[in-house]
């Protein structure tokens, strides 16, 4: 793929799927990722006295991302801070609903892959990336 068609992509549509999800699952949040990347949006739907810690091995950057970052020598935290990396929505479910929504995102052939868990944090910065 040329970088001019990866830019131009249009991007994922999620109200159908999440609709859909909604009838069968307890979505305790959602967030979907634009301008203000990973650590400014998924915290703008987690309550106070709570944080995000995101494994960052599960950050998987699709090409043009990681063409980005290396061509723009962009650190990890900024590319995270700036941009989605590649994951456009976020589900936030209760630990023992995972793998029942993995199985409903797998047949509305949504890819998906868990990115962490809510901790409880009361001070401090609220997302961790590591």
């Amino acid at each position: 793929m040329t970088l001019i068609d990866a830019l131009m992509a249009p991007t994922a549509l999620y109200v159908k799927p999440v609709l859909e999800l909604l009838k069968t699952h307890d979505l305790h949040a959602m967030a979907h990722i634009t301008g203000g990347g990973l650590s400014e949006n998924i915290i703008r739907v987690i309550p106070e006295g709570l944080g995000i810690d995101i494994e960052a091995s599960q950050i998987v950057l699709p090409p043009v991302f990681a063409w980005l970052q290396r061509e723009g020598a962009v650190l990890d935290q900024e590319m995270w801070r700036t941009f989605n990396c590649g994951i456009g929505f976020v589900l936030v479910v209760a630990p023992d609903q995972v793998s029942a929504l993995s199985t409903d995102l797998h047949r509305l052939g949504l890819a998906h892959r868990p990115l962490g868990q809510v901790v409880t944090r009361s001070s401090g910065e609220r997302v961790r990336i590591g």
